[in-house]
């Protein structure tokens, strides 16, 4: 935490909910103030800083930018090494041949410590103060990526993947559902509040075909008894293949259920949050919705696999709140921003569906949606006073690119302005990630 009131001055942008969808917020020469417990105290001009902040240090950014740090409500710890894998094929075949493989080396205490380090320190270079984290089938591996995440300072809401069928490449990963179940219970116990509230547990199925029907009901059951405790559901919801042969259709024969969401009964709320939603009818969004629940929307790895477009239109018409996902390791960028990039580019080039998203909404998909997805908007997301300080400072000088691409293009306004930084920026132009006013990341 930091040791006393400190200040950030740059150009502020974030997001605010408006009567039709995210409004942008920007203070062009703002001032954040840092209070010492780590919360914002003063959000506006410059030109105004209350006096009684006055005599505290300032951090300069008037080139940068400062933004809420993001929220990555889907990604995969075990597959921190597994970006651009090839499997030869979609989904079950790429699970098959590079994931479940990949994920087993966790056993190995030595080696899960290297990927938690790993995975922490590339979510802080991208400023992701914040994430949904799929986590280990191996209790070791699970505490070294709580434990790493707290030395980092990081936020993080995880649990166990929970896996008790699989072809023989998943074996490592199976245990039965007793085993299972007492695993959960014990890192829930352990770790959720953990941090001062840093950490978050969860349960975690890996997706409905990991578990046999009655299997899937014992979880229900758990996840019914620490539910009041806050703690989260995750899972994968109609991913990939809605064929007739496929995933989605699978799921129906196997559960005797009318649509995949019926596979997750029991499960649905404010705290669960259900990855990809690529094939699901309009009664299962409606659902959703009806709730609380959410999508982790993952377009980068949707086309990595070929598994189709999570229908715009329909899902937010559906009232649904979508996050972003960056979906690790099918997913190959860790920058959220690089995963609004692809998600403007696949709606906008969705056929019927097609929507050209704008600024304010890319921007809150990965700050203030992603908050609300995992019921933190009332403590980050954005830069209101009261709310933690969690933040990134971008840098255009640190990225010649994209500076000069801001410079060059024509000042066409504020909002082009951030829609540009959204399409362009790269990794190199994060000066520093900020949570809860302490710097986890500078490179």
């Amino acid at each position: 935490m930091p040791v006393r009131t400190s200040v950030f001055r740059a150009r502020l942008v974030d997001t605010v909910s408006g009567a039709n969808g995210p409004e942008l917020r920007i203070e062009p020469d703002g001032a954040l103030v840092v209070r010492p417990d780590g919360t914002i105290g003063y959000r506006g001009p410059w030109s105004r800083l209350p006096a009684e902040y006055s005599a505290a240090p300032v951090t300069d950014h008037r080139r940068g930018y400062l933004r809420p740090g993001f929220v990555d409500t889907h990604v995969h710890f075990p597959q921190v090494f597994s970006t651009g894998a090839y499997g030869g094929g979609r989904l079950l075949t790429w699970l098959e041949r590079c994931i479940f493989p990949a994920e087993a080396r966790l056993r190995d205490p030595a080696f899960a410590e290297v990927a938690a380090e790993a995975f922490c320190a590339r979510r802080a270079a991208v400023g992701t103060t914040t994430a949904l984290v799929f986590g280990s089938a191996f209790p070791q591996a699970q505490k070294a990526l709580y434990t790493r995440s707290l030395a980092w300072g990081l936020r993080t809401v995880s649990g166990r993947g929970v896996q008790t069928l699989g072809p023989p490449a998943a074996g490592p990963l199976l245990t039965d559902l007793d085993t299972a179940l007492g695993l959960c219970r014990d890192e829930i116990d352990e770790w959720h509040g953990a941090g001062g509230g840093l950490i978050g547990a969860a349960v975690v199925p890996r997706f409905a075909l990991s578990l046999a029907p009655a299997d899937m009901q014992r979880l229900a059951t758990l996840y019914d008894e620490v539910r009041g405790r806050g703690v989260y559901f995750h899972t994968h919801l109609s991913e990939n293949d809605s064929g007739p042969d496929g995933e989605v259709a699978t799921v129906r024969r196997t559960y005797g259920v009318a649509n995949y969401l019926d596979a997750y009964t029991g499960f649905l709320g404010r705290r669960s949050v259900f990855a990809h939603a690529v094939h699901c009818h309009d009664d299962e969004l409606a659902r959703l919705a009806g709730a609380g629940s959410s999508i982790a929307h993952c377009p980068v790895s949707q086309l990595f696999l070929g598994s189709g477009t999570m229908p715009w239109r329909r899902t937010a018409d559906a009232g649904v709140t979508v996050a972003l996902g960056t979906d690790v390791g099918a997913g190959d960028e860790w920058l959220l921003p690089r995963v609004a990039n692809a998600a403007y580019k696949v709606h906008l080039s969705d056929g019927e569906g097609s929507i050209a998203l704008d600024a304010a909404t890319l921007l809150d998909l990965c700050t203030h949606a992603g908050a609300r997805a995992l019921d933190l908007d009332d403590r980050i997301g954005n830069l209101d006073v009261g709310m933690d300080a969690d933040f990134v400072v971008i840098d255009p000088d640190r990225s010649p690119g994209l500076r000069d691409q801001l410079e060059h293009s024509g000042g066409n306004g504020a909002e082009a302005e951030v829609f540009t930084l959204l399409m362009t920026m790269r990794e190199d132009a994060v000066a520093s990630t900020h949570v809860r006013g302490r710097r986890v990341h500078a490179p």
